[in-house]
This record gives structure tokens, C-alpha cells and sequence, in this order.
């Protein structure tokens, strides 16, 4: 990269780097605002024992449950199973290490970790196995469990615009663990639909600074839609969810 420019041409430069057994944040919600060609460069990479962390592992042949096919994954830290077979079967055999975290709590420990803070009391989870190992702490009457946070070696996300220097701008219900993924990473690899030039992007709307992004590359999404839902067509509307 030369100076302020972080746009890189290929997905080997956007990933390289990455090696066995690190730490990999990825944004997105199921199938929603996901970064589908740096996971596809990940499963290409062939890079084992992976600890993934993200709200879930996509569905089974697209998304993170990809990298499920070839037991990339070593350890997911996820708040969902999902709609993913694989991911459960793994799971219920014991092959795939799962760290189940309510999704608030995830994503308050990606949040705390791109803030560089190391750990905050929270109320959830107290008095169930989640608190197991865990200390505790009573607090102005209520009880909170010490949960450390996370960063990774590097962290994935999938924006909708970004300038050279590599501030981000996300889109809709990408908005989702994205913004605070892009800030948790020693290495963040932001995957956009659009690049444009240094002043182009308004301040204001600025999501994430680029002090906090390493490598933009432009890509094409398949948007692929997790689960159909329209609408039943008939008379009747009996059974009808």
C-alpha cells in the first residue's frame, strides 16, 4: 500500500497474512451484510483451525458455513446456530468447539475490544452456565458477570462505500455487527460495492474511520436471502403463517 491508499486489487492481497490457528471477526447477520468473497478467499486459503467469531455460521454451502465443509473452523463464538445443519451437527459431536454468548453481550465484547477495553460487568447471563468460570460481582444491589472482550488477528467486514484512505459508509440492515467488527481487528479487511475518492464520502455519514481499516477491495455480491418470505396467494388464508 502506498501512503493513505488502502485499496488493494486482488483477494490474495486482501487476506494475506492470515495462518492457521488465528483469530477471525466477521460482520454480518446470517446471510445479511456479509463479506461473501473475503469468507470464499478464506476457504481458498485452506486455513485450518480457525476461531471465528461472529453472531452465527451462515447456512450450510454459503456464508461462514462454507468454511464448516473442510473443519476450518476450529472454535466458532457465536449467539446462534441457525439455519445451519452442519454447524449443529458439529456442534452435538463434539468436533467444532462453540462458545454460545447472547448476542448483546457479543457484541458489546467486539464493541469493547475495538475501544481497547479489556472486560465490563453486564447483567446478562448471571446465574446460568454462561457465568460459569466466570467472576461475579454484586453491584449496587444487582448481580453482573465479568466478560472479557474480544479482537482479532484480523476482522472481515462488507460495506457499501469506501474512499482510498479507507473510511467506510454501511448500508442498511448492514449496519448490523459490521461497524463494530471494522474496529476490533489487528488487520481489517473492508469488502465494498463501491470506492470513490478522498472528500466524496460526506464526514457526517461516515461510519467507521479509516485509522481503523487496513485493506478496501471492491467486489460483487450474490445478496443471497437466508429464508423467502412472501406472501400466500388465494382465498384462503388458512395455515397461513
Amino acid at each position: 500500500m502506498a501512503g493513505f491508499n488502502k485499496v488493494v486489487q486482488s483477494y490474495d492481497e486482501a487476506m494475506a497474512g492470515l495462518e492457521d490457528g488465528m483469530t477471525v471477526i466477521a460482520g454480518g447477520f446470517g446471510l445479511c451484510g456479509i463479506p461473501e468473497g473475503l469468507i470464499a478467499q478464506i476457504k481458498k486459503m485452506g486455513t485450518r483451525d480457525l476461531t471465528v467469531v461472529s453472531n452465527n455460521c451462515g447456512v450450510d454451502g454459503f456464508g461462514l458455513g462454507v468454511l464448516l465443509e473442510d473443519r476450518q473452523i476450529k472454535k466458532m463464538v457465536a449467539s446462534y446456530v441457525g439455519e445451519n445443519a452442519l454447524f449443529e451437527k458439529q456442534l452435538l459431536s463434539g468436533e467444532l468447539e462453540v462458545e454460545l454468548t447472547p448476542q448483546g453481550t457479543l457484541a458489546e465484547k467486539i464493541r469493547a475490544g475495538g475501544a481497547g477495553i479489556p472486560a465490563f460487568f453486564t447483567a446478562t447471563g448471571y446465574g446460568t452456565p454462561v457465568a460459569d468460570g466466570k467472576e461475579t460481582r454484586e453491584i449496587n444491589g444487582r448481580n453482573y458477570v465479568l466478560e472479557p472482550s474480544i479482537t482479532g488477528d484480523f476482522a472481515i467486514v462488507r460495506a457499501w462505500k469506501a474512499d482510498r484512505y479507507g473510511n467506510l459508509v454501511f448500508r442498511h440492515t448492514a449496519m448490523n455487527f459490521n461497524p463494530m467488527v471494522a474496529t476490533a481487528g489487528k488487520i481489517t479487511v473492508a469488502e465494498v460495492e463501491e470506492i470513490v475518492e478522498p472528500g466524496e464520502l460526506e464526514p457526517s455519514q461516515i461510519h467507521t474511520p479509516g485509522i481503523y481499516v487496513q485493506r478496501v477491495i471492491k467486489a460483487s455480491f450474490e445478496k443471497r436471502i437466508e429464508r423467502r418470505m412472501v406472501r400466500q396467494t388465494g382465498h384462503s388464508t388458512e395455515g397461513a403463517a
